[in-house]
């Protein structure tokens, strides 16, 4: 009987229950389906990593011989170890792409991945194991022949086999951020395959116990002077990117659904209040009827279990089977590794778990206070809450208010629990607006920062590594541009050690140096300008003493910090040719800047991208951000929806009485809907005052997530506060329309009648 009595209360308040399934579905939805997707990236991650045995650390020197190993060895904490000789190439193709040659001794650390032909053979001297990403890019299968032109050497092999490589997931060039697989590539040999009679071993790559601070400590140690740097996997140029990657989904599927959940539990609060005070007299005829105070609890519990339970194991069987595949194809476009699976975790039944808890937990809040009652007492109407003179009414202003709004005060006085809820759930839809707009006005301010305030090129021409310093000065001329140096360097503070990028100007004005605010600032000849994330990363200020050293050169130089400049994408230092100079450090020009795009080929330069080129890349690896970005938007407007609707039927409800005593007083439909309208724009513009810095946090969350390479300066603009606010506010005005008919067709005298 009670259970049908469930049935018959839902199908007359479906609405509430339906928004209380709906929150609790999303809840999971999301948390499942994003979780789903951030776990399936870091368990595909590992397992390719394990397959691979990719490399604990990379020790860089030049000619890494037989008493390095041994002494490498006798660190005692290196249990394996592996020597490449790793050189930057030329294929032979008409656009001279740049393939990363890697001979290797035995291929058992970060080993190959094979997806087609043969295993890589080692005692193979004609044979090459290509990048299957490069190989489908220029049509080539296993049996085409390639040539490859590096340090004055021309090879020609046949490939023998395509796969990947696990120091490869994320392979950007020097003049793109994503990858080109056109223009850049890597391949595998076997160190019988070099043409030359002794190779000289280049990279050492390690695998060892412990942590790698430690080992570093060892290597500075007892082989200080010895090597040019060690890089963790930590700090390795694919594995970070590609964890930063994991980090900021993982941060969007934690945050995201716990206003849902939170939502969903408020709903279900009002909701289970609404309908027990309506059903006081139903209560009291249960209990006179002789069912007990535990089946009349257990019977009201049930309402929100069953429809929590129900969303929750719908969430969990959807989010992980339909969200993750809408992030793989543009993650598979800048990522490349061979799993791309969704993976499943507890943490996802654990949090169905709670909300079902808490969803008893709230029913039984609601209907435990009633279930003490005598039946006597339940029957009877509950006694209406007096209400006394405040604090604010004692002024005098208080008469000249309009009865609109004293009656708007006394009533949310009255009910304060009502308004506080409506508070908070204004509050969360505000604060997903807020950080969703703030997202895609911090995606879009990036993109202007870096491509419009600092750089200011047409084109920009990388030159080839063998290129003379005159045949880069008859460049220069014939495009009219100014040359730079770029390059890959490791900087150590007294706290901290990170790897990063040197440019040297010389003399350019189509690079402008900006602070945080955009405003341009001078780095004089004879002083040395750190990033700001560089500058946090390290802990360091203007006026300490850091070193630095560029990749793959073992002299290490100190400096003082003279300036801090900031970069949204480069991290690391800016500094002029003089200054690199007087550091005893030669200028090598890597680049051409130009004014004007450059559509015309030229002998030494590697790649001519315009400044169109360098946005659709930024484009491209933006994609997964602004699928977030959207996903946050649209169910931030749609929770948007629900809560106002659900707070503002209960709001209606619970003064039901009172509007059926001012319609019999005489008082218009227009005016009753300017009443409620009037109250819900009050906790509306409380909530949305609330909701910004809420959001202001969640954004700076999503934006510190972004990973070491980023910096994006949180803030919420005009437009965002805007756009935040009209949506907030419209969908309060449009919620309160949706009661007009209701103000309208109310039963007068059935709303008046007492219990009888």
């Amino acid at each position: 009987m009670l259970f049908k009595k469930m049935l018959r209360d839902i199908r007359k308040h479906k609405t509430q229950f339906l928004s209380i399934f709906l929150m609790a579905f999303l809840g999971v939805f999301v948390f499942s389906g994003v979780g789903g997707e951030s776990i399936g990236l870091e368990v595909n991650i590992d397992n390719y990593y394990e397959d691979t045995n990719l490399a604990d650390g990379w020790i860089y020197s030049m000619g890494i011989n037989d008493l390095f190993l041994y002494q490498v060895e006798y660190l005692g904490a290196t249990n394996q170890m592996e020597r490449q000789y790793v050189v930057d190439s030329v294929a032979d193709f008409k656009n001279d792409p740049d393939v990363t040659l890697h001979f290797v001794e035995n291929n058992t650390i970060s080993k190959f991945f094979l997806l087609e032909g043969k295993p890589l053979d080692i005692n193979d001297k004609n044979g090459v194991w290509l990048d299957k990403s490069f190989a489908d890019a220029k049509n080539l299968k296993v049996g085409d022949k390639i040539s490859f032109t590096f340090e004055g050497h021309k090879i020609k092999k046949e490939i023998r086999g395509l796969g990947y490589s696990p120091e490869y997931v994320y392979h950007a060039s020097s003049s793109s951020i994503i990858p080109d697989f056109d223009k850049i590539g890597f391949a595998y040999l076997s160190y019988k395959a070099f043409p030359g009679d002794n190779i000289s071993y280049n990279v050492l790559e390690v695998k060892f116990d412990g942590d790698s601070d430690t080992y570093e400590k060892l290597l500075e140690y007892r082989l200080d002077g010895y090597y040019s740097s060690f890089v963790d996997r930590s700090e390795h140029t694919s594995v970070a990117q590609f964890a930063d990657e994991i980090d900021q989904h993982k941060m969007m599927g934690d945050l995201f659904p716990v206003v849902f959940i939170l939502i969903a539990m408020l709903i279900l609060l009002t909701t289970m209040r609404r309908i027990i005070t309506h059903q006081r007299n139903q209560i009291g005829i249960l209990k006179a009827s002789g069912f007990s105070n535990i089946s009349i609890i257990l019977h009201y519990i049930s309402y929100g279990f069953w429809l929590v339970l129900i969303g929750a194991i719908l969430g969990l069987i959807l989010g992980p089977m339909t969200l993750p595949p809408l992030f793989h194809p543009s993650m598979s476009s800048t990522y490349i590794m061979p799993y791309w699976d969704p993976a499943w975790s507890m943490s996802f039944v654990y949090v169905a778990a709670l909300m079902v808890i808490m969803s008893l937990a709230v029913s039984y809040y609601s209907v435990n206070s009633i279930s003490s009652e005598k039946p006597a007492d339940t029957i009877r109407p509950k006694m209406p809450k007096v209400s006394s003179s405040g604090f604010v009414e004692k002024f005098s202003f208080w008469k000249r208010l309009s009865f609109n709004a004293r009656w708007n005060y006394r009533d949310a006085k009255r009910n304060k629990s009502r308004g506080l809820m409506t508070i908070i759930g204004v509050m969360g839809c505000s604060a997903l607006l807020v950080c969703a707009f703030g997202m895609y006005d911090g995606a879009n301010d990036l993109k202007e920062w870096e491509f419009s305030h600092i750089n200011h090129y047409g084109s920009k021409l990388v030159i080839d590594e063998d290129t003379t310093a005159s045949e880069v000065d008859e460049i220069a001329d014939k495009v009219n541009g100014d040359k730079i140096m770029e390059s890959a360097i490791e900087i150590q503070s007294d706290s901290a050690k990170k790897s990063g990028s040197l440019l040297v100007l010389n003399g350019t004005d189509l690079i402008t140096p900006t602070d945080v605010n955009w405003d341009k600032i001078k780095i004089d000849d004879d002083e040395v300008s750190i990033s700001q994330k560089m500058a946090n990363l390290l802990d360091v200020d203007v006026g300490d003493t850091i070193k630095w050293h560029i990749m793959g050169s073992d002299k290490w130089v100190k400096i003082k910090i003279d300036k801090i400049h900031a970069d949204p994408i480069s991290q690391g230092l800016i500094m002029s040719a003089e200054k690199l100079k007087d550091l005893d450090i030669n200028y090598t020009a890597t680049s051409i800047l130009t004014s004007e795009p450059v559509d015309e080929k030229y002998d030494g330069v590697k790649a001519a991208n315009t400044m169109e080129d360098m946005t659709s890349s930024y484009d491209s690896l933006m994609s997964a951000m602004w699928l977030l970005i959207y996903i946050l938007i649209f169910f931030a407007s749609l929770l948007a929806v629900v809560v106002l609707y659900n707070l503002g039927l209960l709001s209606f409800t619970e003064i039901e009485r009172e509007i059926a005593t001012l319609k019999v007083l005489g008082f218009k439909t227009r005016a009753l809907r300017k009443l409620l309208l009037t109250q819900n724009l009050w906790f509306t513009a409380i909530g949305f005052i609330f909701g910004l810095p809420v959001g202001y946090f969640i954004l700076d969350a999503m934006w510190k997530s972004s990973g070491d390479s980023f910096f994006i300066v949180p803030s919420i603009s005009i437009t965002n506060f805007l756009l935040s606010a009209i949506i907030t506010f419209a969908l309060s005005i449009i919620v309160n329309l949706m009661f007009s008919s209701k103000i309208k067709n109310l039963d007068m005298v059935e709303s008046l009648k007492s219990g009888e």
